[in-house]
């Protein structure tokens, strides 16, 4: 499968989850609201590691790793880097009852429409910097040829 296929692939993916959340946010499943945000945004960091390297992006959850294996935190704002720092506790997949509980008393309707709202804006960033990087490295090749 080309890098191309596998980008579209990661933000179709992406893009399910993040309706998933919007879906779940109607019937006031904060939990599984913040949870299916956190897998969206890991899905769009490994769309861009996957549109701007030749590589497959680790399997992994981890925010943070991903972002620094695609060269995004120095990219990244305070504002991102707060959001990628709350959005770490939301991976629930394999915890503990007690830790979905701890989890789940910090969500409430305004914090989880924030994190939709920054999912999508964190979205839109990404999308702004892939653009960027894949134009330089289009730049950078006719450079090169010449």
């Amino acid at each position: 499968m080309e890098q191309e296929d596998i980008t579209s692939k990661w933000l179709d993916i992406a893009n399910r989850d993040l309706d998933a959340a919007e879906w779940l946010q109607q019937g006031g499943r904060w939990l599984y609201v913040a949870f299916e945000c956190h897998q969206a945004l890991e899905k769009y960091i490994k769309a861009y590691w996957c549109g701007t390297r030749d590589d497959t992006p680790p399997y992994l959850h981890d925010h943070w790793r991903l972002l620094d294996g695609c060269g995004l935190i120095e990219k990244l704002n305070d504002d991102q880097k707060r959001f990628i720092e709350y959005m770490k506790p939301m991976y629930i997949a394999a915890r503990y009852p007690e830790h979905k509980q701890r989890v789940a008393a910090t969500l409430n309707e305004d914090n989880c429409k924030d994190i939709v709202n920054q999912t999508k804006q964190f979205r839109q960033w990404l999308h702004q910097e892939f653009l960027a990087a894949t134009k330089l490295s289009s730049l950078s090749d006719t450079i090169n040829e010449e």
